[in-house]
């Protein structure tokens, strides 16, 4: 983690500009002032992604989710960051470019992956950042712990709410996204 007050490796200019012309292969976030590699999503990853889809449209047809959505997490050292899934209302990303203000997302998901960096990544630094920029749930499938971790009630740059249950429970997302998640399917895809 860059210390408070470290110098940014580029500004967050050129930082779009290094991330619009990386190859395919690689996903870039600018997290904290530093340029971080993101891993391509496995098959299971993916799959995770497509299995929460699907409960979100059969539950709430009024919102969208979206995979690989560039977040512009602003109060985070002026970052970047690119949540495997946002939820949002119908068709609230209209119009808008890369890396969207977080104004008006619901609930930004991260699926962990088999790489060193996940823990920093997706359990320190994503949720202080998506709270940070008010995003008022962060949904964490961790794959590793075979858990799912909802965050909930930011306030102060911290979510305040903070629930844990394993793979095969069933859990609800809180206000605004109000949506029951049946885990057990989680099992199958968690490695």
């Amino acid at each position: 983690m860059t210390p408070t007050g470290a110098q940014a490796q580029m500004s967050t200019e050129e930082f779009e500009e290094l991330a619009r012309n990386a190859p395919e292969l690689v996903r870039l976030e600018f997290i904290q002032g530093r340029v971080q590699v993101k891993p391509v999503p496995d098959g299971n990853h993916q799959t995770i992604v497509m299995w929460l889809l699907k409960q979100c449209m059969q539950q709430r047809p009024d919102l969208e989710l979206y995979a690989e959505q560039g977040l512009k997490v602003e109060a985070y050292r002026n970052g970047r960051a690119r949540a495997d899934a946002v939820l949002v209302p119908e068709e609230h990303l209209v119009g808008r470019g890369d890396w969207i203000n977080p104004t008006g997302v619901l609930m930004a998901v991260e699926v962990t992956s088999h790489d060193r960096d996940t823990d920093a990544r997706d359990r320190v630094e994503k949720p202080e950042g998506y709270a940070q920029a008010g995003i008022p749930v962060y949904l964490l499938i961790d794959r590793e712990s075979l858990s799912v971790v909802v965050h909930a009630e930011p306030e102060g740059g911290r979510y305040r709410a903070i629930t844990t249950r394993p793979f095969g429970a069933v859990i609800a997302l809180p206000e605004p996204v109000k949506i029951t998640l049946e885990t057990e399917k989680l099992k199958e895809y968690a490695n």
